[in-house]
């Protein structure tokens, strides 16, 4: 008995550790980058820039024509704000 309860809280933990990954990309008429990104809010995506700089982190906020971009990998910093208008494209893990 001891075993299974075990195992069963073993398993919890590893599915909450599970990173939230992004939703999957439904493009519908009139949509913009920030309506995609916006979708996108609280999950983890990468974005291209139009300079070709790659930034993977967190969806935090859109407003107007920034985006708040936080827990970014691979960098010593944390988070970024970064022009809607500068993302060429949006990655999105399934």
């Amino acid at each position: 008995m001891k075993t299974a309860v075990s195992i069963y809280l073993a398993l919890l933990m590893t599915a909450a550790a599970t990173p939230s990954w992004a939703d999957p990309v439904v493009l519908r008429a009139g949509d913009t980058m920030q309506k995609q990104i916006e979708v996108q809010k609280g999950k983890k995506v990468t974005i291209r820039l139009a300079s070709g700089e790659e930034l993977s982190g967190t969806v935090k906020s859109v407003s107007g024509n920034l985006l708040h971009l936080g827990e970014i990998s691979g960098r010593e910093v944390f988070d970024a704000v970064v022009d809607v208008d500068k993302i060429s494209a949006i990655l999105v893990r399934r």
